[in-house]
């Protein structure tokens, strides 16, 4: 929603939002973006009179603002809608699905868009670091030769042309977005990607997850159906020929050509080795090494997944690898947030057990021998359900300590984790988490704070307290 924002805000429009939580980054980029954050949902925000008010999905019936949207018959949308609405059409769309690596993968896409000089639009989940922000209107290319007509005109001008106002030629088709299965809102319990109707679909992958709104796995993949469904002929799905439930999803009905990657598929990564470079492989042919600083199975099936949606763009192989080389991640990804003493403090949205898992095998090959502690907080719907609390211990097998905030928890977070009790430790207080983490820690190890929300700020507080 907060990129959803920002594109409206770039279209001209006055945009203001509100929300009961909003923290970094997203915080900081709308404010930058001259965006007024309201905190809370009071009725009297009806007073400042828009033309229409665009729902998230976190709005529910009870509300008090949307309960006085309704009473007073107003104008209301959702996000998505108002996006394919008003963003989405005419352009071809580049989608990114999968239960997992949606933001990373629509962010490595992007950019590989971005280094051929296509200049697209793109509406992630998070704020790329090649970019930094989360959201942009397709741009008017370098490449085209209205460029130089473009670089003339005067700043007003410009931000008409950026506005959609320049000739349609001039303005890249283009516009990847990260395509999520989650309910678009309370009044359409359709997934959020079937608006997007894409041209280019990315399926990464799909296990069970949004225990509060899907049943089982079947009901998931009936979703992805649905979106394999709007891909037009002359489109293209490509997929992870690792995962079973994507063949499901295909075997269901596809009218449109597919390629695959991973294991013996047309796209494959040979020949990784302990620095994360890769050799790329397309229906057995060398076609060039990624040289970058990601690690991990799961980024290389990114970027194969990538290679081959901009391939279908035009742009070409050899491209797409040096483009990667150049591709900085995402916030919230493994990021750093400091170095003190010697142990290093990173930050990941992980917060599924499969991407719990992923993470901190992507630490272990990146640091060796050196120890991980693990510091994660279960927040997401699913996760205070308790439906995957049992399969955390096997997916924290490779951290060396884990530290479980376990606060507003349905379920005891000690229990789940008493497999690896010899190394794990719960709290219900933040301070009490910090402190033991301080006391564990000791130089050279490396510290990985995982969780879908803010945390109660705590990356600082293990900085300031090392400090």
């Amino acid at each position: 929603m907060g990129g959803i924002a920002v594109l409206a805000k770039q279209a001209g429009h006055t945009v203001t939002g509100c929300d009961a939580n909003v923290y970094p980054p997203m915080s900081t980029q709308l404010e930058a973006q001259g965006i007024q954050l309201i905190e809370g949902f009071a009725a009297e925000q009806t007073k400042l009179n828009p033309d229409m008010y665009v729902i998230g999905n976190v709005v529910t019936r009870g509300n008090p603002l949307m309960e006085a949207i309704l009473n007073k018959g107003l104008p209301y949308i959702s996000g998505p809608q108002w996006l394919a609405e008003n963003v989405l059409q005419g352009k071809w769309v580049m989608a990114v699905a999968g239960t997992h690596g949606k933001t990373t993968t629509s962010s490595m896409l992007a950019w590989i868009l971005e280094f051929a000089g296509l200049a697209p639009g793109f509406l992630i989940g998070g704020v790329p670091e090649n970019f930094g922000v989360s959201a942009r209107l397709p741009q008017i290319s370098p490449n085209d030769s209205n460029f130089k007509k473009y670089q003339s005109l005067d700043e007003s001008a410009r931000n008409d042309a950026q506005r959609g106002h320049a000739n349609k030629d001039d303005v890249s088709p283009f516009f990847v977005i990260e395509a999520d299965e989650y309910d678009t809102a309370f009044f359409d319990k359709r997934s959020k990607f079937v608006h997007y109707r894409p041209r280019t679909a990315i399926l990464n992958n799909l296990e069970y997850d949004h225990a509060d709104i899907f049943e089982d796995l079947a009901a998931i993949e009936k979703q992805f159906h649905h979106l394999v469904r709007t891909v037009p002929q002359q489109g293209l799905v490509i997929r992870n020929g690792k995962e079973a439930s994507l063949q499901r999803v295909i075997d269901k009905g596809c009218w449109t050509p597919v390629e695959q990657f991973g294991t013996d598929a047309d796209w494959q990564a040979t020949h990784a080795n302990a620095d994360g470079h890769f050799d790329v492989m397309y229906q057995g042919q060398l076609q060039g090494r990624v040289t970058w600083d990601l690690m991990g199975e799961h980024n290389r099936l990114n970027a194969l997944a990538c290679i081959a949606a901009a391939r279908h763009a035009g742009v070409s192989v050899a491209t797409s690898i040096e483009a990667l080389g150049a591709f900085k991640n995402v916030k919230r990804r493994m990021e750093t947030k400091g170095v003190v003493n010697q142990i290093t403090v990173y930050d990941d949205f992980a917060h599924h057990p499969t991407a719990i898992e992923t993470t901190v095998a992507g630490l272990r090959a990146k640091v060796g021998n050196a120890r991980i502690l693990a510091v994660l907080e279960p927040r997401s719907n699913t996760m205070k359900l308790g439906v995957m609390k049992d399969a955390l211990p096997a997916s924290l097998a490779q951290a060396d300590l884990v530290f479980c905030y376990g606060a507003n928890l349905g379920w005891d977070a000690a229990e789940a984790l008493k497999p690896i009790a010899h190394k794990s430790q719960t709290f219900d207080d933040l301070a009490q988490l910090v402190k033991a983490i301080i006391h564990s820690a000791k130089a050279g190890d490396h510290i990985v704070v995982m969780s879908n929300g803010g945390f109660g700020g705590v990356h600082q507080k293990i900085l300031d307290a090392l400090n």
